[in-house]
């Protein structure tokens, strides 16, 4: 009988060893995970905008000197999974999927246009978007891409419509060494997002 309890204990330790281990996963986080290809290239996610939408910088060309790094809006969107962990826990879970849809500033004819590129429509003069011209996807997966920082990598689906259905993922130091010094969560510019900022945490 003895012998029986002993062994019931260890095999409740090694039970409980595994579920520790797979806790860690994206999985057993309840994290939708990205689809890869056989040579390690990512699929399209087909309904990135109907994720969570977290927000849109615009940094335009003529408030740049006309060469902005990223002249367009930057529509972000989060997995709903992915979310869903960062609200509770206020940590991007391992399998985190987050979107950047680029959009150009809706334009007009030149003269209507002002010098800034802002236009004057019904609710005022300001930058307003046009039409979609990119999309980019970033996920973390600490065992696919271990050794990038973070665990995150950066792919992008092309500069027109329609995307392609297959990335790759950019060399790190194309992207990450920008997140790494001025993202304020884990590589993600959380700083620019108001939506993630109000979700996280106290």
């Amino acid at each position: 009988m003895r012998h029986f309890l002993i062994s019931a204990i260890l095999a409740s330790a090694m039970s409980m060893g595994i579920a520790t281990y797979t806790a860690g996963s994206a999985a057993a986080q309840g994290v939708n995970q990205a689809k890869f290809t056989s040579d390690g290239q990512v699929l399209i996610p087909q309904d990135w905008r109907q994720w969570v939408f977290v927000g849109s910088p615009l940094t335009p060309n003529a408030l740049n000197g006309g060469k902005a790094p990223f002249p367009e809006f930057h529509n972000v969107y989060i997995e709903p999974s992915a979310y869903a962990h960062w609200k509770k826990t206020g940590k991007f879970a391992n399998g985190t999927q987050i979107a950047k849809e680029l959009v150009f500033i809706r334009k007009k004819d030149k003269s209507e246009m002002n010098p800034d590129g802002s236009t004057g429509e019904v609710s005022g003069v300001g930058y307003f978007q046009g039409e979609f011209t990119g999309l980019e996807v970033t996920v973390k997966d600490a065992k696919r891409f271990a050794k990038e920082p973070g665990g995150w990598a950066y792919f992008s689906f092309g500069h027109k419509l329609p995307y392609a259905n297959t990335a790759k993922a950019f060399p790190a130091k194309s992207c990450n060494a920008c997140h790494a010094a001025a993202a304020a969560d884990d590589f993600v510019f959380t700083q620019f997002y108001p939506v993630l900022r109000a979700a996280k945490p106290k």
